[in-house]
């Protein structure tokens, strides 16, 4: 099956030097499939908190691996902010498919339960990025690499953050925007008239935050 634009924005992001990859809120396991095929490292970890999906997961796992990717999956049935990555191993955990309210809770569950664990971190939610973006800049880790991706008329925000790396992110976002791209203002366009009806629930919030986004416009 052909990955999707998304997923595929992920893959190209991932290196090959981590211990362990963890594809969370994985669905039908695409993403971590491909990593598994790919070759991206010696253990894929497939999560999700759906028993149906993980056990046809499971089930396709043990049907079409090669020989040589036997052994080097494992699929964990399970809340996403509880998984226990090997402290003595770099493990890179990718986050996809879920609202940037519910992603920020992973994340900080993660974080605070690993204090001592070398974790990066491929973010991809599917709202709220100006939230997730927010709590990106509380940790201690840099931005590696921002993308934005259009799929199905739907955009989509993919952040790479990684310990090694100095370069803070922002809120808003700075290399992922191509101003010249019509898709792109129209994505920039959508989100300042998100924000502008959001004034009316909180202002003092809210209108910091749109005049940062259309700032990028003028």
């Amino acid at each position: 099956m052909a990955l999707s634009k998304r997923l595929s924005a992920i893959i190209d992001v991932v290196d090959s030097s981590y211990d362990e990859i963890w594809d969370c809120c994985c669905d039908h396991g695409l993403l971590g499939i491909e990593l598994l095929q790919q070759d991206k490292a010696p253990l894929i970890h497939f999560v999700d908190i759906v028993p149906e999906l993980m056990q046809a997961l499971s089930d396709k796992l043990e049907r079409f691996a090669t020989r040589e990717q036997r052994g080097r999956w494992q699929v964990h049935c399970q809340d996403v902010a509880m998984i226990s990555p090997d402290p003595k191993k770099r493990h890179l955990v990718i986050i996809a498919g879920v609202g940037g309210e519910l992603l920020v809770q992973f994340l900080a569950k993660i974080v605070s339960q690993q204090p001592d664990t070398h974790i990066d971190f491929i973010v991809c939610p599917v709202h709220h990025s100006y939230q997730v973006r927010s709590y990106l800049q509380t940790l201690p880790l840099g931005l590696v690499s921002e993308q934005l991706v259009c799929e199905n008329k739907r955009f989509y925000e993919v952040i790479a953050m990684s310990a090694s790396s100095s370069q803070q992110i922002t809120r808003v976002g700075h290399s992922m925007w191509q101003l010249t791209s019509k898709e792109h203002q129209t994505y920039l366009k959508q989100l300042c008239a998100h924000y502008q009806r959001m004034l009316n629930q909180d202002a003092d919030y809210y209108q910091p935050v749109l005049e940062q986004y259309r700032a990028l416009l003028s």
